[in-house]
């Protein structure tokens, strides 16, 4: 007779596999199931600082890679499972952790953590598995960045400091700079919402001129959703299913196209 671990186990498994990505990362259990299908991995860089990260495989190598930036909250269960769907898809994926192992469940517990994040060390900690997933074994050579909110920025600025051939920003704040937009390699796969306070029209403007004069509005694809910011977190109050499963097509295609193609 199967011990209890080993049914629960095997219950978990069989929800995760009827389940949609969405009701996986909107229902805690299942999304810590996924998540423990994830491997943690380390590295160390070149400051001497030792980071880890969630890896996630595809059933068939050698594949093209994905770098996940979490959101304020830190690199929790949901955005492991995220790897997890992702490697469901054919991709190397790697949830990266810039906040030292920190996981907010509050707002203000997430804000102060993310205040706290250097842009220094979280831009060596990207630039570091940037390579790594480069130069996998398992890998093609080509890396795909995605983020979401704090992560969404931090998926820019990663392909800023290093060459990413596609990039993926779910309402992330957004660099102004010209002549720092002329650093991207690969083109860019913009997600916004029309009620979000925060990343708005004027900013999204501002990104998209600011991309114009550097010479690159042909690599930018900018998407506007009626939604509000955090509109692709299931596990969220301003989740919006119609507008989150839209946008993770759009990326789904724009990674064939760019990683895959």
């Amino acid at each position: 007779m199967l011990d209890d671990a080993r049914l629960d186990r095997r219950t978990l498994m069989k929800g995760l596999a009827g389940a949609s990505f969405a009701a996986v990362l909107a229902d805690p259990i299942l999304a810590r199931a996924a998540a423990a299908e994830t491997e943690t991995v380390s590295l160390t860089l070149p400051s001497g600082r030792t980071v880890s990260a969630a890896l996630a495989l595809p059933e068939t190598l050698p594949a093209p890679t994905v770098m996940l930036i979490h959101e304020w909250w830190g690199l929790n269960d949901q955005i492991k499972a995220a790897a997890r769907e992702y490697a469901n898809e054919g991709y190397i994926a790697l949830a990266i952790d810039l906040m030292d192992g920190a996981v907010a469940t509050t707002a203000e517990d997430a804000r102060a953590q993310m205040q706290a994040v250097e842009a220094g060390p979280a831009t060596e900690t990207c630039i570091g598995w940037m390579e790594w997933l480069r130069t996998h074994e398992n890998g093609t050579g080509r890396v795909g960045t995605v983020g979401w909110c704090f992560g969404g920025a931090w998926s820019l600025n990663a392909s800023l400091a290093a060459p990413a051939d596609a990039t993926v920003i779910y309402y992330g704040r957004l660099e102004q700079d010209p002549a720092r937009l002329r650093m991207l390699k690969g083109p860019v796969l913009g997600h916004f919402a029309t009620q979000d306070g925060f990343i708005d029209a004027a900013m999204v403007g501002g990104f998209e001129r600011a991309m114009t004069e550097a010479g690159m509005a042909d690599r930018l694809t900018v998407h506007w959703y009626e939604a509000d910011h955090a509109f692709a977190n299931p596990s969220g109050a301003r989740y919006d299913e119609e507008d989150a499963r839209l946008a993770w097509a759009r990326t789904l295609a724009f990674f064939t196209q760019h990683l895959t193609g």
